[in-house]
């Protein structure tokens, strides 16, 4: 089962008082199980964004927390900043990340907009998947009119807040609480001061574009009586122009609300087309936040692609040529460890792969049980993938090859993806066992507790029977990608094929020999059934096709 995790992204007007952002920040880090990833603050926008993770209930307790220390800090009647804003604790959203439905961050929503507006008193508007009318789907037409305006805006019973009272708290302003998916701050910086060149194009860019107008200049309206638009260049994406004093550059600040739909390297390529035109220059550009690993990934492989280079290499040369390729620390040092969510949570102690060789091996032959055999099949699993991987990009670009290149870059990404897997096994091997060691010291005193022993036992076995069977079902098409650079790949590598291929044997080897031990302490015979007939199928499909890497290897190698 997935770990519940869910990302909350408060924006506070704020940006300026370190003694307020580090009060709100604490009072987020008081809530146990909540870590806070990034505390972004911008001067010239007088805002923060606090981006903090943790279980459903624990990010509820710390939103509230800080929206609370928010309510008692800052004073929306002294604010001024180049951000728009409708109060102190502006937008409020939460974020599914892992285990965790819409539907289920829409509830916490819901929670947090009751609290504040009973508790604080504070006017509060839910937003986006949890708002309760399309009219307030759109965060910037719930904050239309700004602080400024909400006085009046409060007044029309259209207006009404889903929580809180309907009247205007001069200095707490309104919040916006709502749920949303991934949404990534994005800016793009150019080679220009005007921020009327900026914000040309991001409204040629941003999806909901611009409006359109006669030869006088007024606004054309459709038969329902609203303006009509005319549609920018990318979908969920929303854009402005500005100026920022700190940097002395303009900047087209974006929030892509879908990245799957709109990638941040398609959004900063048709920047970068739209201010060529303008004959302006990105010179780089700057995340506010975080985001998560995919989009940074797909980045990667989109300007090794261009380049025409293979983009089978480890996730940590993708996320680098995209950090170069971006600009993206143009401004300040892009920490991937600090900026990418996936990265940010990660945690590293203790982990069997972020260990030296030495220190594995030393591990390995302690007398300790674990880490063993499952561990060192399923690493042997990713030496022989990596293996796959490097005769594929040491193909691609080398003369007398050039029909296979394309072949090649395919081989070494899907070989990327397989080594991953067994990488991610060396240590659910370890896990899986530890689980079982943990069902056999529960208490037996009752009954009940043994029934409850034996349970959690058969079921951490299963676990720990599953993960070496997940390594041998992957070794087939390991070797089958072994088999393509064997034959076709650079001849020089001939070699490095064939240890491939007896890493791969190897490991399918291991994983078998945990997966029988295992089954033969199972009470579920169906399930010990089922893998043994297909274990064994897959361990004769293995040696056969290990066998045919291994003839052409001969042949290549000769003597």
């Amino acid at each position: 089962m997935a770990i519940q995790l869910v990302e909350c992204v408060p924006n506070f007007s704020e940006g300026r008082d370190q003694s307020i952002i580090q009060a709100i920040a604490d009072a987020m880090r008081s809530v146990e199980g909540v870590s806070v990833l990034d505390v972004d603050p911008g001067a010239d926008t007088n805002r923060t964004v606090y981006t903090f993770v943790g279980a459903p209930e624990a990010v509820l307790e710390a939103a509230f927390r800080a929206i609370r220390v928010g309510v008692e800090r800052i004073d929306m009647q002294k604010h001024h900043g180049e951000h728009a804003r409708l109060g102190a604790a502006d937008v409020t959203p939460f974020v599914p990340v892992s285990g965790v439905t819409m539907e289920e961050c829409v509830k916490l929503a819901h929670r947090l907009g009751k609290r504040v507006g009973e508790e604080l008193g504070v006017p509060v508007y839910l937003y986006e998947a949890a708002a309760t009318s399309e009219q307030r789907r759109s965060l910037p037409d719930i904050r239309s009119g700004e602080y400024e305006g909400l006085a009046k805006k409060l007044e029309d019973p259209a207006w009404k807040p889903d929580y809180g009272p309907a009247e205007f708290k001069p200095r707490s302003g309104a919040f916006v609480i709502g749920a949303r998916k991934f949404l990534i701050a994005y800016n793009i910086n150019l080679n220009t001061r005007d921020p009327k060149l900026a914000n040309e194009i991001a409204i040629e860019v941003r999806e909901r574009g611009r409006l359109q107008r006669d030869a006088n200049g007024n606004k054309i309206l459709g038969e329902d009586g609203v303006p009509l638009r005319t549609r920018g260049r990318l979908a969920e994406c929303k854009a402005t122009g500005w100026y920022i004093e700190d940097y002395g550059q303009a900047q087209v600040s974006m929030n892509l609300t879908d990245h799957h739909v709109t990638p941040v390297h398609l959004a900063l390529e048709t920047v970068r087309e739209e201010a060529q035109k303008r004959g302006l220059v990105v010179t780089g550009s700057e995340l506010v936040g975080l985001m998560p690993k995919d989009a940074i990934l797909e980045a990667g492989k989109y300007y090794l692609k261009r380049q025409g280079r293979s983009w089978g290499v480890p996730e940590r040369e993708l996320i680098d040529i995209a950090i170069a390729s971006m600009g993206l620390s143009q401004l300040s040092p892009f920490d991937p460890n600090k900026k990418i969510i996936e990265l940010s949570v990660e945690k590293s102690d203790g982990k069997l792969v972020q260990r030296s060789v030495t220190e594995f091996v030393d591990e390995c032959s302690s007398e300790s049980p674990a880490p063993g055999g499952g561990s060192v099949a399923a690493l042997s699993g990713a030496l022989g993938a990596g293996l796959v991987s490097m005769v594929a990009n040491l193909t691609v670009g080398k003369k007398g090859y050039e029909q296979s290149w394309e072949e090649m870059k395919e081989v070494a990404a899907e070989a990327q993806g397989i080594k991953d897997h067994f990488v991610v096994a060396v240590d659910r091997d370890t896990e899986a066992f530890n689980a079982v060691m943990a069902g056999f010291r529960m208490p037996k005193g009752t009954s009940d507790q043994i029934a409850a022993r034996d349970a959690a036992i058969e079921q951490a076995t299963k676990t720990a029977t599953l993960v070496p069977f997940g390594v041998l079902k992957e070794v087939p098409r390991a070797l089958e990608l072994a088999l393509v650079v064997a034959e076709k790949g650079n001849k020089n590598s001939a070699s490095d094929a064939g240890v491939a291929a007896s890493a791969l044997r190897t490991a399918a080897q291991g994983a078998w020999l945990n997966v029988r031990i295992n089954l033969g302490n199972l009470k579920d015979d169906e399930f010990r059934q089922q893998l043994l007939e297909q274990g064994t199928q897959i361990l004769r499909a293995v040696q056969e096709a290990a066998d045919a890497v291994q003839r052409v290897v001969d042949g290549n190698i000769g003597g």
